[in-house]
């Protein structure tokens, strides 16, 4: 087997309920290495592009879920199972998704941005030019309307 391209290490450490630090289990980090592993294989990634690794503790527990990408040297904050296909989508095409990178501030908990820095932006459907001169009526079975 070649050796792949990148390692994927995924959190998964877990302490005791109720401790202040909290944990990347705790946050649903099992679920996200799985299906991570899952999807890899499925699309035919995981021999050659990417090996998801589980880890313990990667001291960045206010930032958690994390996942550390090896050898690019790049962080992953606040992943959620929502990113799992946009991070997969990433391995595939040799990017990363930029809006989970974590900066140099988020390594300290002081400095760290909010967790909403790393979400995904909502759609405006106001402004989305996509919805341009369309109404939205949930009502309709079709939806959307073209005006």
């Amino acid at each position: 087997m070649p050796q792949r391209k990148r390692y994927l290490f995924v959190c998964v450490n877990k302490r005791a309920d109720g401790e202040p630090k909290g944990s990347c289990a705790a946050l649903g980090a099992n679920e996200i290495y799985n299906t991570l592993k899952g999807t890899l294989k499925k699309q035919g990634l995981a021999k050659v592009e990417a090996r998801t690794c589980s880890s313990s503790c990667l001291d960045t527990c206010w930032v958690g879920p994390t996942i550390a990408v090896e050898p690019d040297g790049y962080f992953y904050g606040h992943v959620t199972l929502a990113d799992v296909p946009e991070i997969v989508a990433a391995i595939a095409s040799g990017t990363r998704v930029e809006r989970l990178v974590m900066a140099p501030e988020d390594f300290d908990e002081a400095t760290a941005r909010p967790k909403s820095a790393f979400q995904k932006p909502a759609i405006d459907v106001g402004r989305d030019s996509a919805f341009a001169g369309r109404s939205i009526d949930p009502a309709s079975s079709g939806g959307a309307e073209g005006g």
